[in-house]
């Protein structure tokens, strides 16, 4: 009996979706170069005075949670899909003009990169204005609450319940839109070279910004005289906690785009209920020894550029970037901006980042690392490589289905039909990416069963298009 496609998607998230609603409640860096520099963001405590009633934050937040299992059924395997807006932010915590505009404005301000042109270099600026009101920890407790299943912060350890509400406070900000954003721009090598760019367009509705401007080459080398990716320090005038830094990437040589959740952090975005608690409150942690893969690639292939691409919201953007530059080489990132909200956009969003990428750098090869949860990858991975030829060196994806078995979503492999299987390779422990020689375009270790169906695979109960026998993509 063939199931549609539906039917199939529903019938392997059952397992997943009964656990998330039943289950009971439960009482290394690596040596790299220089790093970029990242800025905590720490909660305020103090309680904000309120001069209206509050409309009930639990009922006006309820349907942000329970896209939790929409998106689920979907076949988005991400737990965030709409977060509040401002005015649902000052609504629910009754906040009105006065005491919004005695907040400090602040920047997230998020690594950039550089492409050369016949006019000199080109810097992208990406980022998001906002005010971060100031929430009584009581009231923190009540929304970490709503997005924990299972259990309560109040039941957490005192560290993790410390996280889930600082990242909770990152959520609850009030966008601001229409404002004008200042940068200094500077080498961080140390030579003299400070810039000042100023923005043409002021902040989206979302507070969001993303511009390319040129800058002035005063201070850096010239990108058809050099083959280095260089670094440079990015911070907004006005906003004391707005540094990064950003990357000049030359025209030609080998970019990484890599993915972050259960490709280079055990988050389990398929088993929502560790999910939320890999995300919200415990620490970040690296899945298995991929440090040391992404270490020797930086150790070792000269001016490997790296770029890490997640469809998480811009608002929790922090946490993954200080992950990130603690764990793995530094690079330029991409997050999912504010007005990309629903679950549809959030389709679309990977694709088009990786496009912005792709034609930014025509004469690059590029890596796609990733894992097979993603629904998003497993169609825009393979559409790379037909939609921009040449360009595509490597794609390596974790099958988590075949190492973890709380991975109940099916894939779809239809998309690798007609590629060179030398290009690509699906994958179950770091240990299959050694001794590759992704320079020279060595993407597939042979070792690796790949027991592709060319269809939906992972499929519950056996009932998987084609028969195969257990392997990377089995």
């Amino acid at each position: 009996m063939r199931l549609t496609t539906f039917l199939r998607l529903l019938l392997a998230l059952l397992p997943v979706i009964t656990a998330a609603l039943l289950k009971p409640a439960a009482a290394a860096r690596t040596g790299t170069p220089a790093q970029p520099l990242t800025t905590p963001s720490p909660a305020a405590w103090e309680t904000t005075k309120t001069f209206k009633s509050r409309r009930g934050i639990i009922r006006d937040l309820a349907g942000d949670v329970s896209s939790v299992l929409t998106g689920l059924r979907l076949g988005v395997p991400r737990f965030f899909h709409r977060f509040p807006s401002a005015d649902a932010v000052k609504s629910s915590l009754g906040l009105n003009e006065n005491q919004i505009a005695a907040l400090p404005t602040q920047v997230l301000n998020i690594p950039g990169y550089g492409n050369w042109t016949d006019q000199g270099w080109n810097l992208r600026f990406h980022g998001n204005v906002y005010k971060q009101p100031n929430i009584s920890e009581s009231k923190l407790d009540v929304l970490v609450n709503i997005f924990l299943i299972g259990t309560s912060v109040q039941a957490l350890p005192p560290s993790q319940a410390s996280q889930a509400r600082n990242l909770t406070a990152e959520i609850f900000i009030l966008q601001q839109g229409n404002q004008n954003v200042t940068f200094s721009i500077a080498p961080t090598a140390g030579s003299s070279g400070n810039q000042i760019i100023k923005l043409p367009t002021p902040t989206t509705p979302e507070g969001d910004f993303d511009s390319f401007l040129p800058i002035s080459n005063n201070g850096f080398e010239a990108g058809n005289d050099t083959n280095q990716v260089q670094q440079l320090s990015v911070s907004v005038q006005g906003a004391p906690i707005s540094n990064a830094t950003a990357y000049l990437v030359p025209p030609k040589g080998l970019t990484i785009i890599s993915d972050i959740d259960d490709i280079l952090r055990i988050t389990k975005i398929y088993e929502p209920v560790e999910g939320l608690l890999n995300t919200f409150a415990r620490p970040f942690k690296p899945w298995l020894n991929m440090p040391s893969i992404y270490a020797n690639w930086s150790a070792h292939i000269p001016n490997f550029h790296f770029h890490y691409l997640t469809t998480t919201p811009e608002q929790i953007t922090r946490s993954y970037v200080d992950f990130i530059y603690n764990t793995y080489p530094g690079g330029s990132f991409d997050t999912r901006p504010l007005n990309f909200s629903d679950v549809s956009a959030t389709l679309r969003i990977r694709k088009f980042l990786l496009k912005k990428a792709f034609q930014t750098y025509p004469d690059r090869k590029f890596i796609l690392i990733a894992d097979t949860s993603n629904s998003d990858v497993m169609r825009n991975y393979p559409a790379m490589v037909r939609k921009f030829p040449g360009q595509v060196q490597c794609i390596f994806l974790r099958n988590t289905s075949a190492t973890d078995s709380g991975d109940k979503f099916p894939y779809d492999t239809s998309g690798f039909k007609g590629l060179d299987q030398k290009m690509y390779m699906f994958f179950r422990v770091p240990d299959d990416l050694t001794n590759l020689d992704i320079v020279n375009g060595q993407c597939y270790n042979a070792s690796v069963p790949q027991n592709l169906t060319f269809s939906y695979q992972g499929l519950p109960f056996g009932i998987n298009k084609a028969s195969t026998k257990k392997g990377a993509a089995g």
